[in-house]
Parts: C-alpha cells; sequence; structure tokens
C-alpha cells in the first residue's frame, strides 16, 4: 500500500483464479489466471490489513487498461481491475499476523469497528431471536398498565 501525493491510499496487489475440469477423455486439467488489482481510499487500507497470500476473496470492480512509455522507450500496456467491493470468503486463518476482524462485506466506503470492538456478524437466527425480542418488548410497553384509562 502507499498514499498519493494528496493523501490518498491506494493498494496494488495481484490475485490468482484457478480451474479445473476433467477432459472427454478422463484427463484432470488445471489452468491458473493472474490479475492485477488496485483498490482505493479506506478499501485500500482494509485490503492492505487484512489481505495475505492464500486467502480466498470475492472482488468486484471494473477493468482499467493503462498505457506509458517504458525508460526503454518501448510503449507499455498494463490492465487492472480497479475494485469497488469486496469479500473475505475463508475463515479467520491460524496467522498470528491476523488482526482478528472479520469483515463479511466492504464497500466503498466500509465501516470497520477496532479490533477491540469488532464482532462476528450475529447469524439470521440470532438475527430473528432479537428481532422477536424485541417485538415483544415492544407488545409490553404498549400494553402498560398505567396506559389504560380506566
Amino acid at each position: 500500500m502507499r498514499y498519493t501525493p494528496q493523501g490518498t491510499a491506494v493498494c496494488t496487489f495481484g490475485l490468482a483464479t484457478n480451474r479445473q475440469w476433467t477432459t472427454d477423455s478422463g484427463e484432470k486439467k488445471e489452468d491458473v489466471e493472474f490479475h492485477n488489482l488496485v483498490a482505493w481510499n479506506k478499501l485500500a487500507e482494509i485490503c492492505a490489513q487484512l489481505l495475505k497470500k492464500g486467502r480466498k476473496v470475492y472482488v468486484e470492480g471494473r477493468l482499467s487498461t493503462r498505457s506509458w512509455q517504458g525508460q526503454d522507450g518501448t510503449q507499455k500496456q498494463r490492465t487492472e481491475v480497479v475494485i469497488n467491493d469486496m469479500v473475505i470468503l475463508d475463515k479467520k486463518s491460524d496467522n498470528p499476523e491476523d488482526t482478528g476482524i472479520e469483515i463479511p462485506e466492504v464497500g466503498v466506503e466500509p465501516q470497520v469497528a477496532p479490533p477491540e470492538v469488532a464482532t462476528k456478524k450475529p447469524a439470521k437466527k440470532e438475527k430473528k431471536e432479537k428481532v422477536e425480542e424485541k417485538k415483544s418488548e415492544e407488545k409490553t410497553e404498549e400494553s402498560n398498565e398505567e396506559d389504560i384509562p380506566f
């Protein structure tokens, strides 16, 4: 990760995509493609903090091709994926360098709590229980004896 002269964070990194298939003759094949990714602003800081070699991630973004003239005078070109969304797919690793922050989805302006405040996203069942508990509390408040007009 680095910062532009204006102070904007930018993180450039590589990503490999693998695919495996079996041919009609039963031979197993594998293909790997390498991609250049760029993240900006808060997403760049999060990528630099959380992504390590081997992490499984989902990214979304747009393709951008840059051209420039190299020091040797040849024309250079690079196509990059400028990401605007990133989701970590694997669980927290046993790597001691990991921060312990789990971010289920990160967009252009992600909200990340400090490590001591960050918690896991509650499961759907837990969310449902909390909603039902809240409804129960509201019903209890509505039927408070002091609110009855007689």
